[in-house]
C-alpha cells in the first residue's frame, strides 16, 4: 500500500499543530545527543528544524550561512558545541519549547 504522504511532510504537519510532539521531537533529538547518539540527535534536530522554522529562518537568527547549518545536521556533519548549543538555544527560543537537564 504506497503512502499518501512522505514522513517529512507528516512530522511537519504534526509538529505545526501539536505543541507536544514539538517539545518530544526536540527533547528526543537532545537526549540522543546527551546520550553519546551523535548520529541520531543530528537526524532527529535537522527534521525538528525541517518542521518547525526551517533552515533559512534559522540561518537568518543565528547568523550562520543556512548551507553551513544543513552541513552541521547532515548526515557527516560534526557541529562543534559553540554551534550547537547555539542552534538549540535559538531552537528552544523560536519554538516555544523550554528544555531542561535533571540529574537522576
Amino acid at each position: 500500500m504506497p503512502l499518501t504522504r512522505s514522513f517529512k511532510e507528516t512530522v511537519q504537519a504534526r509538529a505545526q499543530t501539536d505543541p507536544a510532539f514539538r517539545e518530544a521531537l526536540l527533547t528526543e533529538g537532545v537526549d540522543a545527543l546527551i546520550a553519546g547518539d551523535v548520529d541520531t540527535g543530528r537526524a532527529v534536530l535537522r527534521d525538528y528544524i525541517n518542521a518547525t522554522l526551517g533552515f533559512d529562518e534559522l540561518s537568518r537568527v543565528t547568523g550562520t550561512p543556512s548551507k553551513s547549518l544543513m552541513r552541521m545536521f547532515g548526515p557527516k556533519g560534526n557541529p562543534n558545541a559553540k554551534n550547537l548549543f547555539s542552534v538549540i538555544g535559538v531552537l528552544q527560543q523560536q519554538t516555544g519549547v523550554s528544555l531542561r537537564v535533571e540529574v537522576g
